[in-house]
């Protein structure tokens, strides 16, 4: 995504193509070049080559309550029609995101994500990850 200019909506389907590729020089190379990345463009852990990774304690934003704050980390929905619907209401990976209130009728939560407010919907917060901050 960084580095080659690709969407994050792209990239699942290159990376499964990636997937088959069995030479470890070229593997490496990428890795190298990629700069060691530890998390995917979804926000998924990528482990090392020996199979260890960093655990990243995060939630999900549904399990908030109001005035939670934190980092948007990652999504359990990677389809590409999710993630193009966070690129359209301007959400990305990095993002500080604060809950400001979940409405009782229909479960939709209004949210600050870089101090600008957004009304998402139920099942739009059971797919975003976040790292509470303290």
């Amino acid at each position: 995504v960084e580095k080659l200019g690709f969407s994050w909506d792209e990239v699942h389907d290159i990376a499964e193509q990636l997937e088959h590729i069995k030479s470890e020089k070229l593997t490496n190379k990428l890795e190298e070049y990629l700069g060691y990345p530890k998390v995917d463009p979804h926000g998924d852990i990528i482990p090392d080559r020996y199979g260890n990774f960093d655990q990243i304690e995060q939630v999900l934003l549904k399990d908030c309550l109001p005035e939670s704050r934190g980092i948007f980390t990652g999504v359990a929905d990677s389809s590409k029609s999710f993630l193009q619907y966070l690129d359209n209401q301007k959400i990305s990976l990095g993002d500080a995101i604060t809950v400001i209130s979940r409405e009782e009728f229909d479960e939709s939560y209004v949210i600050a994500v870089n101090g600008i407010e957004k009304r998402i919907s139920k099942k739009i917060a059971q797919n975003l990850y976040l790292r509470l901050w303290p």
